[in-house]
C-alpha cells in the first residue's frame, strides 16, 4: 500500500482533505500514511486515549476502576444518544471509560477530565504510549453554547492526530499496556457504526471510535478480517458529519480493504 493509493481511494470516495494512516498488524506489513501528522480537531476520537490514560493510572495504583464518585452537574452537556448518567450518580471509573468509548458519552468524558486531571492524563499517554502530539485541554460540548470549563487555558484545543491514533490502536491490538484488552472490548462494542464499518466484508470485525462535529467527521480502529488478518486504520476528514458524508467512509473502506488484502497470505 502506498500513500498515492490512499489519496486515490479517498478521492474516489469523495473524502475532503483527509488525513489517513493504514498500518497492517502483521510481520512484514508496511504502513501507508497520507498527511498523518496534520492537526485536525479530533472531536470524540480523543476519548480513546483518555480511557487509555485512565487504565495506565490504574496500573500505577493512582486510580482504581471500581472507585465511585458522584457525577458533577457541571459536566452535563448534550449527546447524540441520551446519557445513562444523571447528576449525582455514583459512577465508577470503569463505567465512565466504557460509556466514553462505546457510547461516545460526553458527560462521562468530562467527568474523566476531572478525575484524571488533564495535565496528568496528557503526560502519561505521552510517556507510556509515545502519543507525543496528543493533549487533553478542553471538556466536550454537545451543542452551543460550549460547556463552562474554568480549567481550560483559553488557548489550546484537544489534540490527537491520525499518527498518534494509529499508534494507540497498534498498542491496544498488541496488548502493550495493562488494560489494553479491556479497551479493545469497549471499542468493539461501539454503537456508532455508520462510517468505515459500512465497508466491512462478511466476517470482518472493527473495534473503533468515531468523532463528529459540524466541521469534521472521523473514524478509526482495529480491523480484523474473517480469516484473522489485522490492521489499524484511521481516517480524519475536514467535512461536516452528515449521513451522506459519513457513508463515503464505507466506500473508502471497501476500496482499501479489497486492495490491501488482495494478495496477502
Amino acid at each position: 500500500m502506498e500513500s498515492s493509493q490512499l489519496q486515490e481511494y479517498a478521492g474516489r470516495a469523495g473524502l475532503v482533505r483527509p488525513s489517513i494512516l493504514w498500518d497492517p498488524l502483521s510481520p512484514g506489513g508496511r504502513a501507508a500514511a497520507l498527511d498523518a501528522e496534520r492537526w485536525i480537531y479530533p472531536a470524540s476520537t480523543i476519548k480513546t486515549p483518555l480511557a487509555a490514560a485512565a487504565l495506565l493510572l490504574v496500573a500505577r495504583g493512582e486510580r482504581a476502576l471500581e472507585e465511585r464518585r458522584p457525577v458533577s452537574p457541571a459536566n452535563f452537556t448534550l449527546n447524540d444518544a441520551p446519557s445513562p448518567i444523571e447528576p449525582g450518580y455514583m459512577a465508577s471509573l470503569d463505567e465512565l471509560c466504557r460509556y466514553a468509548v462505546d457510547r461516545s458519552d460526553n458527560v462521562a468524558t468530562n467527568e474523566l477530565f476531572d478525575r484524571l486531571g488533564r495535565e496528568r492524563a496528557t503526560s502519561i499517554v505521552r510517556e507510556e504510549l509515545g502519543l507525543e502530539a496528543t493533549g487533553f485541554y478542553r471538556k466536550l460540548s454537545g451543542s452551543d453554547p460550549l460547556i463552562t470549563d474554568p480549567e481550560w487555558d483559553g488557548e489550546h484545543r484537544n489534540a490527537h492526530p491520525v499518527r498518534d491514533a494509529a499508534r494507540l490502536f497498534r498498542a491496544i491490538a498488541e496488548r502493550r499496556f495493562p488494560g489494553a484488552a479491556l479497551l479493545e472490548g469497549w471499542l468493539a462494542a461501539q454503537r456508532w457504526n455508520d462510517k468505515l464499518s459500512l465497508g466491512l466484508a462478511p466476517g470482518d470485525r472493527f473495534a473503533h471510535k468515531t468523532g463528529d462535529t459540524s466541521e469534521v467527521t472521523h473514524d478509526g480502529g482495529i480491523l480484523t478480517t474473517g480469516d484473522g488478518r489485522r490492521a489499524a486504520l484511521v481516517v480524519y476528514t475536514e467535512m461536516p458529519s452528515t449521513p451522506e458524508n459519513n457513508a463515503r467512509f464505507g466506500t473508502f473502506m471497501r476500496l482499501l480493504r479489497d486492495e490491501a488484502f488482495r494478495d496477502a497470505p
